[in-house]
């Protein structure tokens, strides 16, 4: 693997495979920190849609055209991150035949050779992690907000967690106070927020003050857990993690 001294820069490069369309894409992402800053690239671009109406495509959530370009600068945090996922990193001998993601270092502003990640999946989900920090970085998208509600006997407790991935800094907020809080310990609490399933026939757009717990998750409905929040596997109690977590945060 190059040297931290060396390496200048990453390019992924990402292929959906055999995914149809309209979801079917590819994108490269390339960053350079070879002048001290980090400057990023993405090209993003939804491949076969000429397959399929407009309407089909909007039916699935998407709009008619959804490539996205972007050149500028990324916060150096990630220059960081990067260094430490490469020194993490295990590589396959792998063809990238049926789609998957791809690695190039850049040394002294070199590209190197082709590196095909073992663990795809994680690899894959740090490609999103970077395309949504460009996002938010250009103001195409805001940061996501989750409120979370407790309601006692005694009291009602709001909170708030803001994931910002363009700096990777995580921003809870409650009782009018803010204070950062660790990026692992929350990404595995999103993980935990996205596992249960969501009930929107009961959703309601303000939060209750009935005794129980309350989140929602940056959409505009609030889901009482237990109830609009149920766990989908009964062996696995996500609904009690995630009150736990928030118990945590709020310092129950």
């Amino acid at each position: 693997m190059p040297q931290k001294d060396t390496l200048t820069g990453i390019e992924l490069e990402f292929d959906s495979g055999i995914i149809p369309p309209p979801y079917s894409h590819v994108y490269r992402i390339s960053l350079d920190w070879s002048k001290g800053d980090l400057q990023a690239k993405l090209d993003l671009h939804y491949t076969d849609r000429e397959e399929l109406t407009e309407t089909e495509i909007l039916d699935e959530g998407f709009t008619p055209n959804d490539d996205y370009s972007y050149e500028g600068p990324l916060h150096e945090i990630w220059i960081k991150t990067i260094q430490q996922k490469l020194d993490a990193a295990k590589w396959s001998g792998k063809s990238m035949e049926d789609g998957g993601l791809i690695v190039k270092p850049i040394e002294n502003g070199q590209i190197g050779k082709v590196k095909v990640p073992a663990d795809q999946e994680d690899w894959q989900l740090f490609g999103q992690d970077l395309i949504q920090a460009i996002y938010e970085t250009a103001k195409k998208e805001a940061p996501l907000t989750v409120h979370y509600r407790k309601v006692s006997t005694e009291k009602i407790q709001d909170c708030q967690i803001t994931i910002q991935f363009s700096n990777r800094e995580v921003i809870f907020i409650t009782e009018g106070e803010s204070r950062s809080i660790n990026w692992e310990y929350t990404v595995q609490l999103m993980k935990l927020i996205f596992t249960p399933d969501y009930n929107y026939e009961i959703a309601k757009e303000e939060p209750s003050s009935k005794r129980g717990a309350y989140i929602e998750c940056g959409d505009g409905f609030w889901h009482e857990l237990g109830k609009g929040v149920v766990n989908i596997d009964p062996s696995n109690d996500v609904v009690s993690k995630i009150k736990e977590r928030f118990d945590d945060l709020l310092g129950e």
